[in-house]
């Protein structure tokens, strides 16, 4: 069977459709499904709209390297993930994440660590738009995982991965490029 090609980062609404169906892995009896979308408000402020923009060929690769790892890790038969990037409205999809396996446990499983692992190591930024007209970019998860050790905690889930704490305290415009201000490459 030929799998469905698709790009990972995508700039047009979400779709499920996009993913391979259930009936072609009928060693699976699980489907783990995650759609992640865009809520009203974010650490007291109330949102109106976000954008998310993307260092696409790397995102791209990173997300696909992910799922071959979450997939084995978890002996699951699929796992896909799609992220958008562009203007989002409230309520708008902006990840949609499904792994197949032979039982619920695994699918879900692997389906949580896959949006994990994309949301925190993938080069995706999302800027935040609020009704007070203000706007900022979120500050996410360190990215990577070639450093010291890190724990933290956002509002209602902690974190241990490996990261730098050097760059919590920059509050450098995310796309500002600065000759003295080491640049992280990811190899394509």
């Amino acid at each position: 069977m030929q799998l469905k090609q698709f790009t990972r980062i995508q700039d047009t609404p979400l779709q499920q459709d996009v993913f391979d169906g259930i009936q072609y892995f009928p060693e699976c009896g699980g489907i783990g499904i995650f759609v992640g979308t865009v809520r009203n408000h974010h650490e007291g402020k109330a949102v109106k709209a976000l954008k998310y923009t993307a260092y696409a060929p790397v995102a791209e690769k990173m997300i696909r390297q992910i799922e071959q790892e979450i997939q084995a890790e978890y002996d699951v038969s699929y796992v896909r993930v799609v992220h958008r990037i562009g203007s989002l409205d409230i309520g708008d999809i902006a990840i949609i994440a499904m792994a197949y396996a032979s039982h619920r446990r695994e699918a879900f499983q692997a389906c949580e660590k896959v949006v994990e692992r994309v949301k925190h190591e993938v080069p995706v930024w999302k800027e935040e738009f609020y009704m007070d007209g203000s706007s900022q970019y979120v500050e996410g998860c360190c990215i990577r995982r070639d450093q010291g050790s890190d724990h933290h905690t956002h509002r209602k889930h902690v974190h241990t991965h490996n990261c730098t704490d050097a760059h919590k305290s920059e509050k450098l415009p995310l796309n500002l490029i600065q000759p003295d201000v080491p640049v992280y490459q990811w190899p394509l």
